[in-house]
């Protein structure tokens, strides 16, 4: 990785201005938390590391964001410095639109942790009033500053056609981690959800641009965004769709799929029962099984019982009745032969045992 440290030539001065510009220095809150940082919790990823940023307000609230970020973010810190075996004290700054993290501790081994101080921008919060932004209070500013949110998110929603939200609402979009590359690949793929609201539910909940591209290619194409989460929040993955499709239902309904999910139909049980004969049934039709705690074992029971072509309505009449195979054994056992099914479930109905 190359090295963190980069010139911070006048930044303590360019600070105070920055603070004497948002509002008298005898008003100036102070907002200073801890900092953790790991130069090797993302190898995977080049050129970025992970960090979390804790701060505890006066009034009890504590905050906690943790992200990956690019290296150009922190300023002043020598990699040689940082992955000193023996270890160090540092001083650097984490910069983000919002302002700088003024931060010092100690690094040992590419791991550090310290205190940080924060210092608005002024140039930020003039941007923020050209985009038609009230101008944010000290708060407001830190909040935007933890988020890690930028002008490019603020001009990204103006020009995919959202409404605006207000200053809490895009502390919202930073903390839930939607990015301008988020919005435009959710935009490339028919979704602008025209509120920011809408597109932070879609986030949370996991349907991410991957999420929609997999159920497109298997023709969900034009399916709400409420749908999605639905379907994300009841675990109907694209992997289910398809096993559904291979075990012989195709193009069905998210609804469907929804409720198919929720009682337990998997496409084994499908699978099972459709082998065992049972090849004429609605996805509804499981549901109901399922709900009655008809298995594939206990329709083979019944088989090798004798009884082999029953209905998937007398399955569940006689699932719900207490009617087992064990229960057919023990009336055989006893001398009992030959009855049909409906006999079989008046004696378990009178309690004959």
């Amino acid at each position: 990785m190359k090295s963190l440290a980069l010139a911070g030539v006048g930044l303590v001065c360019l600070g105070a201005v920055a603070i004497a510009l948002l509002q008298p220095a005898a008003a100036q809150q102070r907002f200073e938390g801890e900092w953790l940082i790991d130069l090797d919790a993302v190898r995977a990823v080049p050129g970025r590391v992970h960090v979390t940023l804790r701060y505890e307000s006066e009034r009890g609230g504590s905050s906690n964001t943790s992200r990956t970020i690019a290296n150009d973010q922190i300023v002043g810190l020598p990699e040689a410095q940082a992955r000193a075996a023996s270890g160090t004290v540092v001083q650097f700054q984490i910069r983000r639109a919002a302002g700088t993290f003024q931060c010092e501790g100690w690094f040992r081994s590419g791991k550090g942790s310290g205190h940080y101080t924060f210092i608005g921008d002024a140039n930020f919060v003039s941007q923020l009033r050209r985009a038609g932004y009230e101008t944010p209070n000290e708060e407001q500013l830190f909040r935007l500053g933890m988020a890690d949110v930028g002008l490019d998110v603020v001009e990204e929603l103006r020009a995919q056609g959202y409404e605006r939200p207000p200053i809490d609402g895009l502390v919202r979009v930073g903390n839930h981690g939607v990015t301008v590359e988020c919005i435009r690949e959710l935009a490339r793929l028919g979704y602008r959800v025209g509120k920011v609201d809408a597109l932070v539910r879609m986030r949370d909940h996991g349907v991410t641009a991957d999420y929609v591209r997999e159920f497109q290619a298997l023709g969900y194409r034009d399916t709400p965004a409420e749908e999605l989460v639905r379907a994300r929040d009841h675990g109907v993955t694209s992997e289910f769709v398809r096993e559904v499709g291979n075990a012989g239902y195709k193009a069905v309904a998210i609804e469907t799929l929804v409720r198919v999910r929720d009682h337990g139909v998997t496409p084994d049980f499908i699978r099972e029962t459709r082998n065992l004969g049972y090849t004429g049934l609605s996805l509804e039709n499981f549901v109901r099984l399922r709900d009655h705690g008809v298995t594939a074992e206990f329709i083979k029971g019944l088989q090798q019982a004798g009884f082999t072509n029953v209905t998937a309505d007398d399955l569940v009449r006689t699932r719900s009745h207490g009617v087992t195979t064990e229960y057919i054994q023990r009336l055989k056992s006893r001398g009992i032969r030959n009855l049909t099914l409906d006999e079989i479930i008046r004696l378990r109905s009178h309690g004959i045992e």
